[in-house]
């Protein structure tokens, strides 16, 4: 048990990859956590991996739906008296384009799942942190949201949305304990990577293989990060000694991003 016993964490997409890894690094601190995620056998496989007993929920649903998300605060309310830390996982994008043939439904998917998931979210946690005067708020957001990428408008631009929504709701509530951060994580070989990157590499005229060598040579050190890259800078967040740090737009991509 460590600095975050008697803390609840809600982690939205919390199930596999850069999710799980930090629920896991949560757990391992203390943490008691409500978990979400689109399929419930990786929402049981995810509470078998963690194996904290009644320390660790989870509710089945998906990010993109303004009703699952708002249920996600409720029910870690009802079950645990209070949410202190919200982690946004959820992410993703389909049916990849340049702009000139994209379509509205790419777009408003990219939208629901990157932008409006992190929205609707923080409505609602906000709902309970500000009068406890007391919350940590991370966005799981990517380098595509410091760059661009051809042919990636419907993931791009809604990380670069979520980057401003980070800036605003930390100048927002900066004076009320509650900090609010975004980790602009780079290309991970994780198991949502692995659904939507071969679609991705074929839009842009690449194998899979081809996509995440592209992403490694783009980076200073020449490999991916891990999702456990991110779960260490996570715990740092919602620790004492990340207390200092408010609207923050963490690279975790190994030098990508020019700023």
């Amino acid at each position: 048990m460590g600095e975050l016993s008697g803390q609840v964490a809600a982690i939205c997409g919390g199930t596999s990859g850069v999710g799980l890894a930090i629920a896991q690094a949560f757990a391992n601190d203390g943490a008691s956590l409500m978990l979400s995620g689109r399929r419930a056998e990786k929402g049981d496989s995810a509470l078998a991996e963690l194996n904290i007993g009644d320390r660790a929920a989870y509710i089945q649903g998906d990010g993109t739906d303004k009703a699952h998300c708002e249920d996600l605060i409720a029910q870690t309310v009802a079950r645990y008296g209070k949410i202190d830390i919200l982690v946004n996982c959820a992410g993703g994008s389909k049916d990849n384009a340049p702009v000139a043939e994209l379509s509205d439904d790419a777009m408003e998917f990219g939208m629901n799942v990157n932008f409006w998931s992190s929205f609707w979210l923080t409505r609602a946690a906000l709902g309970h942190m500000i009068p406890q005067n007391y919350g940590r708020i991370i966005y799981i957001s990517s380098v595509e949201g410091k760059v661009g990428k051809p042919g990636l408008a419907a993931y791009v631009a809604p990380k670069h949305a979520v980057n401003a929504l980070t800036k605003t709701v930390a100048r927002e509530v900066g004076t009320l304990g509650i900090t609010v951060n975004a980790l602009c994580a780079g290309a991970m070989d994780t198991p949502m990577m692995r659904e939507s990157g071969p679609e991705a590499a074929e839009s842009l005229g690449m194998t899979y293989e081809d996509l995440l060598g592209w992403f490694a040579q783009e980076s200073a050190t020449k490999r991916l990060v891990t999702v456990e890259d991110c779960a260490m800078v996570a715990s740092l967040l919602v620790s004492e000694a990340g207390a200092g740090m408010t609207g923050g737009m963490i690279s975790i991509d190994g030098g990508t991003a020019p700023y």
